[in-house]
C-alpha cells in the first residue's frame, strides 16, 4: 500500500487548501440547509476551477485526473467543513457518462460540470430504507412519458435542490432488485411536494411525495429495470470520498481545542481517553487510504469501503460522546460546538448505510461468512 501522495497530487493539495481560505467561516459540513446559497456559490467557484469534474472522461468535458485527486479535493473540504461533496457530480454525473445517450449527456452534464444544477438523492422510503430491492414509488410507461406515483423519504437537502435521482420500480414488487430503473425528475414539477423532517441536529431531512408525476421517457436513464446495475456501479465510483477522513480529524481536533478551554485537558483520565481516541483517529485515516488504495489497483473496494464507513462513523460518535463523559456542562448546551458534534454523529452510523448492514458486507464478502450475495 502507497501511503504518499504524488508531488503533483500535493500541489494540487495546496491549491485547493489556498482556495478554501474564503470559505473557512462557511461551516456547512453540518447544516447545510442553512447556508445553501453560499454553499452553492462555493460549487459555483470550483465548477470553474474544473474540479467538480475531475475524474470524468475529457470526452464530456471532465478532467481525466485520477481518483486521488478527487479523494484530496473533497478530503481538505471535509477538513475546512465548508461542505460535503454533492451528488450531481458524482453519482449522478457519472451515471449518466456511462449508462446516459449522448442527448442526456448534451442536456445534463453541463450545467453539472459548473455547479448550476443540483441533485438529492430519491432511493429510500419509508419501508424501504436499507433494503432498496423492496422499493414500492412505481413508473408507469404511457407512450413517451412515465407517471410515476409514491412517497421517498429521509432525502438530504431536497429543499434546496433541483432534481431528485429518482428508483423507482417499474417491474413488479416480486422482481425486487431485477425491476427498478433510474429516473431525473425536477422537484418543482408538478405532483411533487417536498416536506421537511427536522433532525437532533437543528438540520433536516425531508420526505418528497410524488402524486402522478409525468415526466418524459428520456428522463430515464439506462435500460429500464436496469437500476441495481447503475447504482452498484456509481457506489464503486464514490466509495473514495463518501466519508472523508480529515472531517474526523477536525472533529478530534475541536474536542481537544474544548477541552483547553474547560482547563480538563491535563486530567490524566481524559488524557488517557484522547490517546485511545488520536490512535483511533489515525487508524481512520488508515482505512480511508485503503479504500484509495483498492481502487487505485483496480479492485472493487466494497468490503473496504464497508470496514471504513463503519469504523468511521463509529469513532465520530466516540469523540463526539466523551464530552459528555469528561462533564464539561457546554457540552449540553444546544448551540455549543461539542453539542453539535454529538447531536450531528448520533445518525451517522445510519446515514450512507447501517452498521449493521456494512458489518454484514464485510462478514459475507470479506470474511466469507454465511455465504456470498
Amino acid at each position: 500500500m502507497n501511503f504518499c501522495f504524488s508531488e503533483e497530487e500535493e500541489a494540487f493539495r495546496a491549491r485547493v487548501v489556498e482556495f478554501l481560505e474564503d470559505y473557512r467561516d462557511l461551516d456547512a459540513f453540518f447544516g447545510q440547509g442553512h447556508k445553501w446559497p453560499r454553499v452553492k456559490a462555493l460549487f459555483r467557484a470550483m465548477g470553474e476551477r474544473g474540479w467538480l469534474s475531475l475524474g470524468w472522461p475529457p470526452e464530456v468535458g471532465g478532467e481525466g485526473k485520477p481518483i486521488a485527486y478527487e479523494y484530496i479535493l473533497w478530503d481538505e473540504v471535509g477538513n475546512a467543513r465548508a461542505a460535503r461533496n454533492p451528488l450531481a457530480s458524482g453519482i449522478v454525473a457519472k451515471s449518466i457518462i456511462r449508462y446516459g445517450s449522448d442527448a442526456q449527456k448534451q442536456k445534463w452534464l453541463p450545467p453539472i460540470r459548473v455547479g448550476d444544477l443540483h441533485f438529492s438523492l430519491g432511493y429510500s422510503e419509508p419501508e424501504a430504507g436499507s433494503d432498496l430491492a423492496s422499493v414500492r414509488c412505481r413508473a408507469e410507461r404511457r407512450g413517451d412519458t412515465y407517471v410515476i406515483t409514491g412517497h421517498k423519504c429521509w432525502q438530504s437537502y431536497a429543499q434546496d435542490m433541483d432534481c431528485l435521482w429518482l428508483l423507482c420500480r417499474t417491474g413488479t414488487q416480486e422482481s425486487r432488485g431485477r425491476g427498478l430503473s433510474l429516473f431525473i425528475v425536477d422537484l418543482e414539477a408538478r405532483g411533487v411536494s417536498v416536506r421537511g423532517l427536522p433532525t437532533l441536529d437543528g438540520d433536516q431531512l425531508n420526505e418528497v411525495h410524488l402524486e402522478g408525476v409525468e415526466i418524459p421517457a428520456d428522463q430515464r436513464v439506462g435500460p429500464e429495470n436496469g437500476a441495481w446495475t447503475i447504482m452498484a456501479e456509481a457506489l464503486a465510483d464514490e466509495r473514495h470520498i463518501q466519508f472523508p477522513p480529515k472531517r474526523v480529524r477536525r472533529d478530534f481536533e475541536e474536542m481537544v481545542d474544548w477541552l483547553r478551554e474547560q482547563g480538563l485537558d491535563s486530567d490524566p483520565a481524559v488524557r488517557r481517553v484522547l490517546s485511545d481516541l488520536a490512535v483511533e483517529v489515525m487508524e481512520v485515516e488508515m482505512y480511508a487510504l485503503r479504500v484509495l488504495d483498492a481502487l487505485q489497483r483496480g479492485q472493487t473496494g466494497v468490503v473496504e469501503a464497508a470496514a471504513n464507513k463503519v469504523f468511521q462513523s463509529e469513532v465520530c460518535q466516540r469523540i463526539a460522546r466523551s464530552a459528555f463523559d469528561f462533564g464539561g456542562p457546554e457540552a449540553l448546551t444546544n448551540g455549543a460546538r461539542v453539542n453539535t458534534l454529538w447531536r450531528q454523529s448520533l445518525w451517522e452510523t445510519i446515514g450512507g448505510g447501517t452498521s449493521e448492514m456494512m458489518r454484514s458486507l464485510v462478514a459475507r464478502r470479506g470474511l466469507g461468512l454465511g455465504g456470498r450475495s
